[in-house]
C-alpha cells in the first residue's frame, strides 16, 4: 500500500541527495541530479504489458518504476549498494568515494520511492558483471542506463546483459557519448579515456557505441539515437568562467547545465537468438 502524503514528504525531506527526479505524490518531487521524465517516452516502449523486465544500475529506481508503470508483469532492479565495490581506478581518493556513498545511502532512494508508489518492483544487490540467468532468470526487456561510462570493462557488461535477455527480447542501453567526436567522426569508432581518480572510464562517439554493442553480440535495431538528459533540481549549475572554459570536463558540465548531458540510446536484439 502506498504511503500517506505527509509521510512521503517527511522521508523525501530527510534525504537531501537524489540521483533521479521522481514525482512520488502530487507536488512531491525529489531534487534529482537528472530529470528523465521527458526522456523516458523516447527510450521505453509505450507498453511493456506482460513483460518481465530488468533495470541494471537502478540507483533511485526511475527506470524500474517507469517500466512498471508501462504494465510490466515483473520488474527486477539491481545495483551495487556499496560504492566502494564500483570500478574505481587506483588513483581514486577516499573523499570522492565518501561523496558518492553519501549520495547513494545504500539504496535508500529506491526504498522510499517504492513505498511511496506501492510498487511491486524487486531490488537486488548485484553487479552487472555478476548477472547470471541461472540465478535471476531471463527477461523480455533489459535496460541499463548511464553505467557503461563507469565500467572498466563495458563490453563484458554488455555481454552479461545479452546473457539474461530472453529469446526475442530487447536489450535497451543508454549511455554517455562524446558529442564532438560523434560530429567530427560519424563513421569512425573512437572514444576518449579518463580512468584517473574517479570511476569515469570510456566515453565513445556514436560509431564506437554502436560497435561496442555489436562486439558484445547485440544488434542495434536502429543506429544509436542521441538524447540530452535534462538536469534536475539537485544538479549543480555550472557558470562560464575562464577555468571552466579551459577545461574539457568543465566545458562538458557547462553544456550539460544548459542543454542536458549528452547520451545516446539503442534497442538491440541478441545475435543468434
Amino acid at each position: 500500500m502506498a504511503l500517506a502524503l505527509e509521510e512521503i514528504r517527511e522521508r523525501v525531506g530527510a534525504r537531501p541527495q537524489w540521483y533521479h527526479t521522481l514525482e512520488l505524490a502530487p507536488g512531491v518531487v525529489t531534487p534529482g541530479w537528472f530529470d528523465l521524465r521527458t526522456v523516458a517516452p523516447q527510450v521505453l516502449p509505450s507498453s511493456l504489458a506482460g513483460k518481465r523486465c530488468l533495470d541494471v544500475g537502478t540507483f533511485d529506481g526511475f527506470w524500474a518504476f517507469e517500466m512498471e508503470r508501462r504494465g510490466a508483469a515483473e520488474v527486477l532492479a539491481v545495483d551495487i549498494v556499496d560504492p566502494r565495490a564500483w570500478d574505481w581506478p587506483i588513483t581514486a581518493g577516499d573523499e570522492l568515494v565518501k561523496l558518492l556513498e553519501d549520495r547513494k545511502q545504500g539504496g535508500a532512494g529506491f526504498d522510499i520511492a517504492s513505498d511511496a508508489f506501492g510498487s511491486s518492483a524487486q531490488y537486488r544487490e548485484c553487479s552487472v558483471y555478476d548477472l547470471d540467468a541461472a540465478e535471476v532468470g531471463t527477461f523480455d526487456f533489459v535496460f541499463m542506463g548511464s553505467l557503461l561510462l563507469h565500467l572498466r570493462d563495458p563490453i563484458r557488461a554488455l555481454e552479461k546483459l545479452r546473457s539474461v535477455c530472453a529469446p526475442g527480447g530487447i536489450v535497451c542501453t543508454m549511455d554517455a557519448i562524446d558529442p564532438t567526436m560523434s560530429l567530427l567522426f560519424p563513421r569512425r569508432a573512437m572514444a576518449t579515456f579518463d580512468g584517473d581518480g574517479r570511476p569515469w572510464w570510456w566515453m565513445p562517439n556514436i560509431a564506437a557505441y554502436d560497435k561496442m554493442l555489436r562486439s558484445a553480440g547485440l544488434a542495434p535495431v536502429t543506429k544509436p539515437t542521441p538524447v540530452r538528459l535534462p538536469r534536475g533540481g539537485g544538479h549543480p549549475i555550472v557558470k562560464p568562467s575562464k577555468a571552466v572554459l579551459m577545461n574539457r570536463e568543465g566545458r562538458r558540465l557547462l553544456a550539460a547545465t544548459h542543454r542536458g548531458d549528452p547520451q545516446a540510446w539503442a534497442h538491440s536484439k541478441v545475435v543468434g537468438a
